[in-house]
């Protein structure tokens, strides 16, 4: 069983006196007199059975049992300001709060946010980039996306509508491929540097480089050398300095291959079975901003030209 929590006006007492150290500074931001803010914090050292206060002649100083005491309470009265704070957010039908990976959000989504806030002025989109899936009952979420299987398990709190499938290539800078020489098929590409993205490790079935090579046919491949990143937009980063030949995302790598920072040195790519999904709360009234949101990526998907990317394999310039 749980113990009995003290009263919460109490311990609203008690944490806004040790954040000033000083009793009238917390009286007034709670409203109350600091005689009436004193006799809480007694009642509370009374429940508690421990002093909270060393009280001096101007001033007042945590206790030890008060220094143990602050932390967690401060932690939970700042997660109760921000929740309430987030209603406003909630509460506005021109605020849309995404929730997307930071690898996405970094690679492909915010170089292209100024053309919805163009079209869409009076939209004020908030990104919230993690990997961890968005609570949309908690979190204050609208929308999310999401990698995940292409066909993903019935929810029955959440509604999902793919936006591209998600296939991995080989990549790398022109500049590697100048510096090791030609590479004309997937063994000349074992000789070179290798980086993993280690990203959906240990979460998802995704494509590796054993994977890759096992379908290039190419066997004997050390595959426990070369630089490994929890992150994909790192990765792209390293592959576009030259630092070696990544498996990466294709959506995640298009800008870097449509600027030809990168690209494909064997045009071998092995889908993934996974795809990046728009995902809601069923049975929420979408706002007009997220209803305008998912038609603009829509396009912004569609709009993609994969006949260009394809013209950047074999390092080829145009």
């Amino acid at each position: 069983m749980h113990s009995a929590m003290p009263p919460l006006s109490a311990l609203r007492a008690f944490e806004a006196a040790a954040r000033h150290l000083s009793l009238t500074k917390a009286a007034v931001e709670l409203h109350v007199t600091a005689g009436a803010l004193s006799h809480q914090i007694r009642g509370l050292e009374d429940l508690l059975g421990v002093k909270l206060f060393e009280r001096r002649v101007r001033s007042i100083a945590l206790t030890t049992a008060g220094k143990q005491l602050y932390p967690g309470l401060q932690t939970g009265f700042g997660h109760i300001r921000d929740a309430v704070a987030s209603l406003k957010a909630v509460g506005d039908p021109n605020v849309l709060v995404l929730s997307t990976s930071p690898g996405l959000t970094a690679k492909w989504l915010a170089p292209r946010l100024y053309r919805f806030g163009a079209d869409h002025p009076y939209v004020d989109v908030r990104i919230s980039s993690s990997l961890a899936n968005a609570n949309f009952t908690t979190d204050g979420i609208d929308l999310a996306i999401r990698n995940m299987a292409i066909s993903p398990a019935p929810d029955l709190l959440l509604e999902t509508e793919i936006l591209a499938e998600i296939s991995f290539v080989p990549v790398c800078s022109p500049g590697l491929l100048e510096k090791f020489g030609p590479v004309n098929d997937a063994r000349d590409l074992a000789r070179l540097p290798l980086i993993h993205d280690e990203v959906l490790v240990g979460r998802a079935k995704v494509p590796t480089w054993a994977d890759w090579f096992e379908a290039a046919k190419v066997d004997g491949v050390d595959l426990r050398r070369g630089l490994r990143f929890n992150s994909a937009d790192h990765a792209l980063d390293a592959a576009g300095e030259g630092a070696g030949v990544l498996l990466s995302h294709d959506v995640l790598a298009y800008d870097d291959l449509r600027t030809g920072r990168l690209v494909i040195p064997i045009d071998l790519a092995l889908p993934s079975g996974r795809a990046f999904h728009l995902v809601w709360a069923k049975g929420r009234q979408a706002s007009q901003a997220a209803v305008d949101f998912r038609s603009w990526i829509k396009r912004e998907i569609d709009a993609l030209d994969w006949t260009l990317i394809k013209g950047r394999k074999m390092g080829a310039r145009r």
